[in-house]
């Protein structure tokens, strides 16, 4: 924790400085300085800045390094600010400083254009590059096929070391500027095993490849989302891997450094499906950003409406006892926050593939018996508040039953429902936190209403 916040701490310093520098330039009108400055930065370092300035220097520093614009610098960029960032470019000068990017990396920066504009960019790119964008484009968003390198190793499985290592040191003009594995191919076209870089160096000439490839072969389905392609890799620590076709040919490959980008994006998104928020929320323009709130908040007040209105039933018996009014929001708030901390977990343990089939009862009873368990110990605690404080044991009583019953709900709705709602195939992190509110302030203010009106009045 002290090393990323160190990280973090670094992190933040040299984007300062290279703030305050870029600043100075602007300030000085030094064009020259400012160019030779950000070309000597790594391109997610300049997206970084771009991010950080408001618009008008933003807009004035894409304008002054537009003609060399290294297109990978989008990849790096919030969705929103990359379209953004794309309406000051020229999209033929992008096209033609696209050569060197990955297809993967390219795929990326044309689905993010207009029709119009996808069409002038592919015009502007080779044949070949063209045909593979194409091809990148027609898989599904989210999917293997666009997360695949098109330039990978592969090599006959009859061949030894010694043959392996000839045909790289001769054919490097077709090799990939990174790569980790090569892949053995059989007679019938489709791959027979994987073979680490590392141990193909280290191992002896004469020694065939079959003999030391890895015990098992993993591979990616093309149209494979790409949240099962960043689990298969965290859970067999994986660094590449093939992607084939429906017929099993090898059509690409993903590195994990796509992989990493994918976690990332996914933790991200489920976080702020969560809050009922969009990724691109921080730089969306104001009108853009209070339309994709209003539609939570507008659930929100349903949903608050509803509790009022059980609320209303009990009308007579809070002007008797003026008492409820002021305990009644504590069991509603506990029994939310309670069920919050489940559905956290709940919902990671989903996207993990932690929780299963297999063991959702077992879990699904733990987190019931903690919600019992946190119950009762709030329940004692604030029974005995209630009883000094309003001169009232019965009261007390009340308010520890709808507390304990009230935990022990939001215990069983904070896993029922994300494991209810993956089953149908909804999102559990986008309406978990919205019907669990409902049931929990529901539940919470029916409870103890409804106990208060029993035993006390």
């Amino acid at each position: 924790m002290i090393m990323n916040k160190d990280i973090e701490s670094k992190k933040n310093q040299n984007l300062n400085s290279s703030l305050v520098a870029i600043n100075k330039f602007f300030e000085e009108n030094n064009n020259e300085d400012l160019l030779h400055f950000v070309k000597e930065l790594h391109n997610a370092d300049i997206a970084d800045l771009i991010q950080n300035l408001d618009e008008s220097k933003r807009v004035q520093l894409i304008n002054n390094i537009k003609d060399d614009f290294d297109p990978e610098i989008l990849t790096y960029l919030n969705e929103s600010l990359k379209e953004e960032v794309i309406e000051y470019l020229d999209i033929k000068k992008l096209a033609s400083n696209a050569s060197d990017l990955d297809v993967d990396d390219a795929v990326d920066v044309v689905e993010d254009l207009e029709e119009s504009e996808q069409a002038k960019f592919l015009e502007n790119v080779s044949a070949k590059e063209r045909k593979l964008i194409q091809e990148g484009l027609n898989y599904p968003e989210d999917s293997a096929g666009r997360l695949m390198q098109r330039n990978f190793v592969s090599i006959s499985d009859t061949w030894n070391v010694g043959d392996a290592i000839d045909y790289l040191r001769k054919e490097t003009s077709k090799l990939p500027d990174d790569f980790y594995d090569i892949y053995l191919i059989n007679t019938n076209n489709t791959i027979s095993g994987i073979v680490p870089l590392g141990r193909l160096m280290s191992s002896n000439r004469n020694i065939d490849l079959k003999n030391i490839k890895n015990k098992e072969t993993r591979i990616i389905k093309v149209l494979t989302d790409q949240e099962e392609v960043a689990y298969q890799f965290n859970k067999y620590a994986m660094v590449s891997a093939p992607v084939v076709d429906e017929n099993n040919f090898i059509i690409g490959s993903i590195t994990v450094d796509d992989v990493v980008d994918v976690i990332e994006e996914e933790r991200e998104e489920d976080i702020l499906k969560l809050g009922g928020v969009g990724q691109a929320d921080i730089y969306d323009a104001v009108f853009d950003t209070t339309k994709l709130r209003f539609s939570w908040l507008l659930v929100n007040l349903l949903t608050a409406i509803a509790a009022s209105i059980v609320i209303g039933f009990f009308q007579a018996s809070i002007e008797k006892v003026v008492a409820l009014a002021v305990l009644m929001p504590i069991v509603a708030s506990m029994g939310g926050n309670a069920g919050t901390q489940t559905l956290t977990v709940a919902v990671r343990a989903l996207a993990t593939k932690e929780l299963t089939p297999s063991n959702a009862i077992r879990i699904i009873a733990k987190e019931t018996f903690v919600g019992g368990i946190n119950g009762i110990i709030f329940a004692i605690l604030v029974g005995l508040i209630s009883s000094y404080w309003f001169s009232s044991p019965q009261l007390g009583i009340v308010i520890a039953l709808a507390m304990i019953l009230n935990l022990l709900v939001a215990g069983l709705a904070g896993t029922l429902i994300p494991i209810t709602l993956n089953k149908l195939k909804i999102d559990p992190a986008l309406a978990s936190g919205v019907i669990l509110t409902t049931i929990t302030d529901v539940f919470g203010f029916l409870s103890f209403l409804g106990l208060a009106s029993i035993f006390i009045i």
